[in-house]
């Protein structure tokens, strides 16, 4: 379950999905009927040759713009560029790596190896041919400490020779092999049960075109033009004009291995949450991605155009600031006299919090509240017996009582030393409901004692908020987000002693410990992973370092005019929805209505 840089993973995409309006403080049931939608629509007509496809991406925001697997953490930047970013691998239904992408995997459990074998037709959108140089790179581009990339993690660090590169005691990774110009061999320290699936954390599944970026000091290469304005792609599109932080237009990469791509171009453009409703009344575009919960309700019979969905591979959740990550050692280090510090005090603001309600009156049937850290999207593994944090106030009350949260003349709580309590909350802007629903929570917590204020006094920018949560700055003290993850379960690249995605800098022995079982030798067994994964989900819970919230259904709306769009199947692309976009078509030039 590690961030999936194939749908990008830090708190991202979902942190309006659930912040969708205020809730009440009254309890609800859990069971929430969400609807059921098709994952795929094409339409009966006939397609014309070439036409444009015009797709929304719902953002409070501007993108970043950092068209580069390793190098970018936000779930926006691989949105919009995955019309042209295409793994290297190619995936079933089930996310397993099979036969037929621009590479082709094979692991040896005996020689702990993997071997990757680059399909000859693959060429980037300038021409030049996918060799393994590109693939290698794309290790170094991970693991040098200049270009700070957060997926250089406990996980890469399983290949031979990447922490020796890592910390400058060597020029190469003498683990990454290459054997001629389309063979490339990984060599690991040892194989893991995941290795199998794509989005493991183990294996790399992207290329970087070292012949275009191999003078770029890696300190640089985050802001080049080549990253920010020109990158190259192999998939089906190439990026020809880029309006920094508003939109991207994509045309044909004339060198994809598929064969011409359907559509001439294709137009991707930054559109707010509160503007996403109107914007398909009047059929501005065809495809919206990242539509928050809050909209369903205003777009699911808009005339002209079909509901599509599936169940997230994402969850939102509310962290707490327990330390800080240290770069220099790759490590988190856990604070142990944080504000935030005493589980109890995790565990009462969890079962304060109604988001049964929240759920049940604002996410138009698409949200539920989540129980544990591994959503029910991974079935195998998802511990269905587990309660989470039901809105308990009683036994919330009673655990500030038990720890010495002290209430005063004025209601709230003092810490256990008999000071002024103040819990600074850091919240990103979303829908015009944000502010509502996070003021909700506030009175929550005050009726149990607490004083809850937002950092800054208001909702955050994106990456502004991204920056302070990232950075564990002094001003907060908890903060609400969302994971976006990859097809792989294993919690170990979110939560692990040397994650740097595991942002509230959690760390023990006993969650390490959990963490290895999960992706041990013994856990190729599927019967004792699936009780590895129950064992680090009770203790998560009852630690509540990270509190689960809720995961919903994600709703795309796609016009009528659209051919051949999918959310499942065989895929080569880089992001979760599995479209293979270069087989997309219109059957006009202008939108369904």
């Amino acid at each position: 379950m590690s961030k999936s840089k194939w749908a990008v993973g830090a708190v991202s995409v979902l942190a309006a999905l659930a912040l969708a309006g205020c809730g009440n403080s009254k309890s609800a049931s859990t069971k929430t009927t969400k609807p059921t939608l098709p994952s795929s629509y094409s339409s009966k007509k006939k397609a014309i040759s070439g036409g444009t496809l015009k797709v929304a991406e719902v953002n409070p925001s501007a993108f970043k713009g950092i068209w580069d697997d390793a190098l970018t953490s936000n779930a926006e930047d691989t949105d919009v560029m995955q019309f042209g970013n295409e793994a290297l691998f190619k995936t079933d239904k089930n996310f397993k790596y099979i036969k037929g992408g621009a590479a082709d995997i094979s692991l040896s459990q005996k020689a702990k190896t993997a071997t990757i074998k680059i399909n000859p037709k693959v060429k980037w959108s300038d021409g030049k041919s996918l060799v393994a140089q590109d693939v290698a790179y794309a290790y170094k581009v991970l693991a040098n400490k200049a270009t700070q990339s957060e997926y250089y993690t406990g996980s890469i660090q399983d290949i031979v020779g990447i922490e020796a590169y890592h910390n400058g005691k060597a020029k190469d990774i003498s683990g990454v092999q290459v054997k001629n110009k389309h063979t490339v061999v990984i060599h690991f320290k040892q194989m893991k049960p995941g290795m199998k699936t794509s989005g493991n954390g183990y294996i790399w599944e992207n290329a970087e075109p070292y012949h275009y970026i191999k003078n770029i000091s890696f300190k640089k290469l985050a802001s080049s033009a080549q990253v920010r304005k020109s990158p190259l792609f192999y998939g089906p599109y190439k990026m020809s004009k880029v309006v920094s932080g508003e939109s991207v237009e994509f045309t044909r990469n004339k060198y994809y291995y598929g064969g011409t791509p359907k559509l001439k171009k294709i137009t991707v453009q930054v559109v707010s949450e509160d503007s996403i409703a109107a914007a398909l009344k009047a059929h501005k575009y065809d495809l919206a991605l990242g539509v928050p919960s809050s909209q369903y309700k205003k777009i699911k019979k808009v005339s002209g155009y079909t509901m599509t969905g599936k169940s997230a591979l994402a969850y939102d959740y509310l962290g707490f600031n327990l330390g800080k990550y240290d770069a220099k050692t790759g490590k988190n280090v856990m604070n142990k006299n944080a504000k935030m510090a005493d589980p109890s005090l995790r565990k009462a603001i969890a079962y304060a919090m109604n988001i049964d309600a929240v759920e049940k009156k604002f996410s138009n049937g698409l949200g539920s509240r989540l129980t544990t850290l591994i959503p029910p999207v991974f079935s195998q593994y998802h511990d269905k017996s587990a309660k989470g944090f039901p809105l308990n106030l009683k036994k919330a009350n009673a655990l500030l009582n038990k720890a010495g949260y002290k209430k005063g003349k004025d209601g709230y709580r003092t810490d256990k030393n008999g000071k002024k309590l103040t819990i600074h909350l850091a919240e990103m802007e979303g829908s015009s409901n944000t502010q509502a629903i996070v003021q909700n929570y506030i009175q929550q917590w005050k009726k149990i004692g607490l004083r809850v204020k937002l950092t800054n006094g208001r909702l955050l920018d994106m990456n502004n908020f991204y920056e302070k949560v990232q950075a564990n700055s002094s001003d907060i003290d908890m903060f609400e987000a969302a994971w976006s993850l990859s097809s792989e379960p294993s919690p170990m690249d979110l939560f692990s002693v040397d994650a740097p995605y595991n942002m509230g800098r959690y760390v023990s022995k006993e969650n390490t410990k959990l963490l290895n079982e999960i992706d041990s030798a013994k856990a190729f067994n599927t019967s004792y992973r699936v009780k590895a994964f129950k064992k680090w989900q009770e203790y998560m819970n009852k630690e509540a370092a990270y509190v689960p919230e809720s995961t919903v259904t994600t709703a795309y709306p796609v016009n009528n005019r659209v051919k051949n769009f999918y959310l499942t199947g065989n895929s080569t692309t880089a992001n979760g929805l599995q479209t293979n976009w270069a087989k997309v078509q219109v059957t006009s030039n202008s939108l369904s209505k």
